[in-house]
C-alpha cells in the first residue's frame, strides 16, 4: 500500500523519483507528490490526483522542481479520499517538516485532538498529517534535533508505517522510519536512495539495508547511518539484490501481466531447480538452505499455512498434496482471521507463512503469533530481506523475480512449486512414499515448466472466447479436490482485473443454493484434472447445463470426450494430479486478462487495489 521514494545525490532528484514512483505505482495510485529541495532554500512541494501521469505533466518531468534531495509518493487511500489536500507530501505548519509515510496509525485521532489543543492546523483528512506534525512537536519541545524527535514520535504512534521526512533545518538529509512496512534504503557512489521495493532503486544499486523494525536511519549523499529506538546507532549489513533490472520492465509486452504470465516456466524452473539436486544416480530435494531438518519433518504433528489472497489459494492446493503424500495433518487459515480464533499452537507443530512480498500485514502477524506460541515457523517468501524473511525460523525463496502487476501470476505458481516440492520431500522422509514413487514426482515436478508453456501457446482461444463475452456479468467457477483451490484463484482472477462478478465453488455444494444463480448463458466454468472426479464434476456441470449454463471445461488432453458436453474447451498437458493447479490456473489468468482487455480496463492497476497489503 504506497509507494516511497528518497534521493539524496548530485543529480537532479525530481527525475529520479518520478522514475522511481513509476516503478512503485503498482502500490498505489490515487494520488502522487513530490517534495524537493536545492540547497538551504525552502521545500518545494508539488502534488495531484490521480495517476502519476498527472503529476509528470504538472512538474514537466521534474524540471520545474530543481534540487538534489527529495522524497516521493504514490498513494493507495486508506484516511481521506483521494485528493490534493490528502495527497502526500504533508508539511508541518510552518514548513518544519516534509513528510510521506505508507501505513496506518491508529491512534492519529488520539494524537490529532493532542496537537490541536496545542495549536496545530490540519488541512487534510490523513493520519500521515498527524504524523507530521508530531514530529514537528517534538523536535520544537525539546529542542534535541531530528533523532530525538523521531524516537518520540515512534512511540507515541500505534500501528504501522514507513515514513521519509526532511527537515527545513537539515537541508542535506532525509530520514527513514519504519514499523511493520517496507522500507529499503540504496546506496553507490555519492548517492542514496529510499524505496518501499527494489523496482524503484534496482537501475541504480543492487546494494540495499533493509532497516529493521522500531529502527530508522539518516540519509546523506553516499551514506546512511542507523539508529535504534533509544536513538543509539546500529549497524546493518548490506544484502545484494540479485535480479537485473530489466527483470521490473515490460520488455516488449503490453502489460506486466501478460510478461509476468509467460515467465512462469522460468519462474517455477528456477524455483525447482534451487531445490533438486543431483547425485551420481538419483535426484533429491535439498532444503538444507532453509535450515528445516529431516528430524524436524518427521517429527511433525501438523501444519498450519497461513496467507491472504492467493497465497491462501496456494495453501489450499498445499493442503491436499501435503496430507496425501506425507500423511501430515494441515489447516489452511487466512492470515487476517488467524489472530482471532485464538489457535491451539505449539511443539510438533509447523506455521507455514505464504507472502511474495514478505511484507503482508496479516501474514506477518500471523508468523509473529506463531514465534510467541513457541511454534517453529517457515516463511515462503520471494523477497530475500524481508520482514517475514528475517523473522521466520526457516525460510523457503520463490525465485519468482519481481512481480509488478497488482494480480499475482509467476508468484502463485512459485509457491505453488515450492510447497509441492516440501510435499514431497515430507513424504520421503516420514516413509510415506518409496523411494521409486520419490523419483517419480521429481521427475513429474521437473516437467510442469514445459506444460506451463503448452498451456501458453493456446493463448488465443481463449483471446477470442473473452472478445465474444465481452457483456459477461456473472461467471462461476467449479472443481473437487484440487480442481476446486484452482477454481479459486481463476475466478480471483476474473473479478480483480475485469470487474466481472465471480464466484468460486466446490463442484458438489452447487446443488446448496449456488446453481439458483445460473441463468441462460451464465458461464460455468469447470476445472477436471482429478481422475477419480471427473465424472462426478461433470455432472454437476451437466446440471448447470439443464439450466441454460454456458460451460467452458479445463480439463488435460486424453479427455476428448468432453466436446460433447462442453460448449468451449480449454486442453492442458496431463501431469499428475498431484500437480495440476499448476497447469489449470494459466487458462484461467490468460481469461482473466484478456476479459480485463476487451473490457478496456487497466490491467496492471485494477481499481481500488494495490499490490502489498502492508496494512490490517
Amino acid at each position: 500500500m504506497c509507494g516511497i521514494v528518497g534521493y539524496a545525490g548530485g543529480k537532479d532528484a525530481a527525475g529520479i523519483l518520478l522514475e522511481g514512483l513509476s516503478k512503485l505505482e503498482y502500490r498505489g495510485y490515487d494520488s502522487a507528490g513530490l517534495a524537493v529541495r536545492d540547497g538551504s532554500g525552502p521545500v518545494s512541494v508539488c502534488k495531484t490526483k490521480g495517476r502519476l501521469s498527472r503529476l509528470y505533466e504538472k512538474t514537466e518531468g521534474g524540471k520545474t522542481m530543481p534540487g538534489h534531495i527529495g522524497i516521493g509518493h504514490t498513494r493507495w487511500a486508506t484516511h481521506g479520499e483521494p485528493s490534493e489536500d490528502n495527497a502526500h507530501p504533508h508539511v508541518s505548519d510552518d514548513g518544519l517538516v516534509t513528510g510521506v509515510h505508507n501505513g496506518i496509525i491508529e491512534n492519529y485521532l488520539e494524537l490529532k485532538d493532542k496537537l490541536i489543543r496545542k495549536g496545530y492546523c490540519f488541512y487534510s483528512a490523513t493520519d500521515t498529517e498527524v504524523a507530521v506534525k508530531m514530529v514537528d512537536y517534538y523536535y520544537k519541545k525539546y529542542g534535541l534535533g531530528p533523532i530525538d524527535a523521531i524516537a518520540k514520535t515512534m512511540v507515541r504512534m500505534r500501528g504501522s508505517y514507513a515514513m521519509g521526512l526532511m527537515f527545513s533545518d537539515y537541508p542535506d538529509e532525509i530520514w527513514a522510519v519504519r514499523k511493520d512496512s517496507p522500507l529499503i534504503i540504496g546506496v553507490k557512489d555519492g548517492e542514496t536512495f529510499i524505496a518501499s521495493d527494489v523496482p524503484a532503486i534496482l537501475k541504480y544499486t543492487k546494494k540495499v539495508y533493509y532497516i529493521g523494525n522500531l529502527e530508522f536511519a539518516r540519509i546523506r549523499p553516499g551514506e546512511v547511518t542507523f539508529y535504534d529506538l533509544n536513538g543509539e546507532e546500529i549497524k546493518i549489513e548490506p544484502t545484494e539484490i540479485t535480479w537485473s533490472a530489466d527483470a521490473a520492465e515490460k520488455d516488449g509486452y503490453e502489460h506486466f501481466m501478460m510478461k509476468e504470465i509467460h515467465e512462469q516456466p522460468r519462474a517455477v524452473k528456477d524455483t525447482l531447480h534451487s531445490l533438486i539436486a543431483k547425485d551420481s544416480d538419483r535426484s533429491f530435494i535439498d532444503l538444507s538452505k532453509t535450515g528445516l531438518t529431516d528430524e524436524t519433518i518427521r517429527s511433525l504433528e501438523g501444519i498450519t499455512i497461513c496467507a491472504c489472497g492467493s497465497a491462501w489459494h496456494v495453501g489450499m492446493s498445499a493442503q491436499y498434496v501435503i496430507e496425501d503424500l506425507a500423511r501430515i495433518p494441515v489447516r489452511v487459515e487466512l492470515a487476517s482471521e488467524f489472530r482471532y480464533r485464538k489457535p491451539i499452537l505449539g511443539k510438533g507443530q509447523l506455521v507455514i507463512v505464504i507472502s511474495q512480498s514478505g511484507e503482508t500485514a496479516d501474514s506477518l502477524a500471523a508468523l509473529r503469533l506463531a514465534k510467541e506460541s513457541g511454534t517453529e515457523t517457515l516463511g515462503v517468501v520471494n523477497v530475500v530481506g524481508s520482514a517475514i524473511a528475517r523473522e521466520a525460523d526457516h525460510v523457503l525463496y520463490t525465485l519468482a523475480g519481481p512481480e509488478i502487476a497488482v494480480a499475482t501470476t509467476k508468484a502463485y505458481s512459485t509457491q505453488l512449486a515450492a510447497l509441492y516440492a516440501l510435499a514431497v520431500k515430507a513424504g520421503h522422509v516420514r516413509g510415506v512414499i518409496s523411494e521409486e514413487q520419490y523419483q517419480y514426482y521429481l521427475d513429474e515436478l521437473q516437467k510442469l515448466p514445459d506444460a506451463i508453456q503448452t498451456a501458453l501457446s493456446r493463448k488465443e482461444d481463449i483471446q477470442r472466447f473473452a472478445a465474444e463475452h465481452v457483456a459477461t456479468k456473472d461467471v462461476f467457477f467449479i472443481g473437487r479436490n484440487i480442481d476446486y483451490t484452482s477454481a479459486l484463484e481463476g475466478s480471483l482472477k476474473m473479478k480483480e482485473i475485469s470487474y466481472v462478478h465471480s464466484e468460486a465453488y466446490a463442484a458438489g455444494e452447487l446443488k446448496h443454493g449456488t446453481i439458483s444463480l445460473v441463468e441462460d448463458g451464465t458461464p460455468v466454468i469447470g476445472i477436471l484434472t482429478q481422475p477419480d472426479l471427473y465424472e462426478k464434476t461433470l455432472s454437476n456441470m451437466v446440471e448447470c447445463k439443464a439450466r441454460g449454463g454456458y460451460l467452458v471445461a479445463v480439463t488435460t488432453e486424453d479427455r476428448q470426450d468432453i466436446l460433447n458436453t462442453a460448449d468451449f474447451v480449454l486442453f492442458i498437458p496431463k501431469t499428475d494430479p498431484h500437480f495440476t493447479a499448476s497447469v489449470t490456473v494459466v487458462p484461467q489468468q490468460l481469461l482473466g486478462y484478456y476479459m480485463s482487455c476487451s473490457r478496456g480496463l487497466d490491467v496492471d492497476k485494477p481499481r481500488n487495489l494495490a499490490k502489498s497489503v502492508t496494512v490490517e
